[in-house]
This record gives structure tokens, C-alpha cells and sequence, in this order.
């Protein structure tokens, strides 16, 4: 009587599984980073009562815009600074100081796979924030439906991949998990105050409105804002899209040359 040895094999992952379990992992973690979770889940939704107090002081007819087209892009870009950006920047660092990065590695995920799977859940908290936001602006601020809605998805979805990128060349620099609470605030602050997020760049000097026109955060704002405009021109969206393009190539340049994956002595 024979017997037939049978040796069971691991299932076969795709870079879509490994990805996912990834990003499992992550959105537990976050949910007991109570610091992580309060930026990521209240703060954007409580800076757009700032902006609209703020735009009642602005002549905003000036700019063709009201309080509505001011106040959700700014929501929208305020989750991608707080829920994408910041979060993420966190997420790389201590990852990396805690030699989870390094441990990742050394199994089937790729370096991209590493990168995006961490970031996938701010990237879906921050998509729904921004629903959220336009829902809750076009019911309290009476916003109308996007006239080029085609637009605001660019400018949503280019932001999204920059903050990303953005994080990840900025984890690089941080050494760690309590610098990365510090690291984050230039881009963020320069962002707010200069990308047209609580001061459209029409009411700024020329000068000062070119310089604030190569800002990470202004095209995406620029084509947010146009999406619920409708007179964006298209050599103006066209700009907008080379601006987003060229620091998305910056920030992955810097990532794949700079980026860390073990703890900076």
C-alpha cells in the first residue's frame, strides 16, 4: 500500500494583496494614534470655519470668486495637508525607526508597494473628507455643482499623489518621530498662506502671486478652485498640470535618492 506525501504550497500574493494587508495594518495602528487620528479626522474640518470667517473681510468679487468657491477648495486642500501630508510624514518615520521598513524589504513587497501600501489609508481618509467637505459646503454655503468637474477630480487626485511623494521626501530628512511633528510645518504654513488656500493669489501683488503660482499646493488649488469657477482658461490649467507634474518628478527624484530605510544614526 502506497502512501502519497502532499506538501502545501503558500499562496501565490499579487503586489494588490500585499498592498492591501499593508494598508490593514496601518489603519489599526493609526486608530490608536490618538495625535495621528485627531489632525487626520477633525482638524481639516474645523480650519474652513476659519477661511470663511475670513472671507467675509475680503473683497472676493474682485477675484470672481464668493465665499463658497473660496471656502471648499481650501477645505479640500486643508485634508490633504493635515490627513495626507502630515499623517504620512509620521507613518514613514516611525515606521522606519521602528525597523518595520527594513523588515518589509526582505519579503515579497517591492519598495513602491512598501511606500503606497503605508500610505493608503490617509490617501482614502482624505478622499473622504473630501466628500464630506463638498457635501457639507454645498448644502451650508449654497456651492452649485462643479461647472467642469473634470478639473476638481484632477486637482483632487494630483494632490493626493503629491502629498504622498511630498511625505515621503520629507521622511527622509527627519530623523525622528518627534521631529516629524516639526519637519511638516514649513510646507504646510508656507501652503496655507501662499497657495490660495485663505487668500486667493488675485488679491496678492503680481509679483508676489507669481512667486506663490510655483507653490506645491497652488495648482492643486488652482484646478480645484476652476472646477467650481468654470473660467479657467486652458492654457492656466495646462500650467497648473506642468507645476503639479514637475514636483511630483522632484519629490519621487528626491525619494529615490534620499529616502531612508533604516533608523538615521
Amino acid at each position: 500500500m502506497s502512501t502519497t506525501h502532499t506538501t502545501s504550497c503558500p499562496a501565490a500574493t499579487t503586489p494588490l494583496s500585499r498592498m492591501t494587508a499593508l494598508a490593514r495594518a496601518e489603519l489599526t495602528l493609526l486608530g490608536r494614534t490618538r495625535g495621528a487620528l485627531v489632525a487626520a479626522l477633525f482638524v481639516p474640518l474645523v480650519l474652513p470655519v476659519s477661511a470663511s470667517q475670513a472671507a467675509e473681510e475680503m473683497d472676493l468679487a474682485e477675484a470672481g470668486l464668493n465665499t463658497g468657491t473660496l471656502v471648499l477648495p481650501s477645505a479640500i486642500g486643508f485634508s490633504l495637508l493635515f490627513a495626507v501630508y502630515s499623517v504620512l510624514v509620521g507613518t514613514y518615520v516611525v515606521r522606519r525607526e521602528e525597523l518595520v521598513l527594513k523588515r518589509l524589504r526582505t519579503g515579497e513587497m517591492q519598495d513602491v508597494e512598501i511606500l503606497a501600501g503605508s500610505a493608503l489609508p490617509a490617501v482614502l481618509t482624505g478622499i473622504l473628507q473630501c466628500l464630506l467637505l463638498t457635501a457639507g459646503c454645498t448644502v451650508l454655503l449654497d456651492v452649485p455643482a462643479p461647472p467642469a468637474p473634470h478639473l476638481a477630480v484632477l486637482g483632487v487626485l494630483s494632490g493626493l499623489v503629491m502629498c504622498v511623494a511630498l511625505a515621503a521626501a520629507t521622511a527622509s530628512f527627519t530623523r525622528t518621530g518627534e521631529s516629524a511633528q516639526v519637519t511638516p510645518m514649513p510646507l504646510m504654513l508656507v501652503s496655507m498662506a501662499g497657495s490660495g488656500m485663505i487668500f486667493p493669489l488675485d488679491l496678492l501683488p503680481d509679483r508676489l502671486a507669481s512667486l506663490c503660482e510655483l507653490l506645491p499646493l497652488t495648482p492643486v488649488m488652482t484646478l480645484v478652485r476652476g472646477g467650481w469657477t468654470g473660467d479657467l482658461p486652458a492654457n492656466e490649467a495646462l500650467g497648473a498640470v506642468a507645476t503639479a507634474v514637475a514636483w511630483l518628478v522632484l519629490s519621487v527624484f528626491a525619494v529615490r535618492r534620499w529616502f531612508r530605510w533604516e533608523p538615521r544614526r
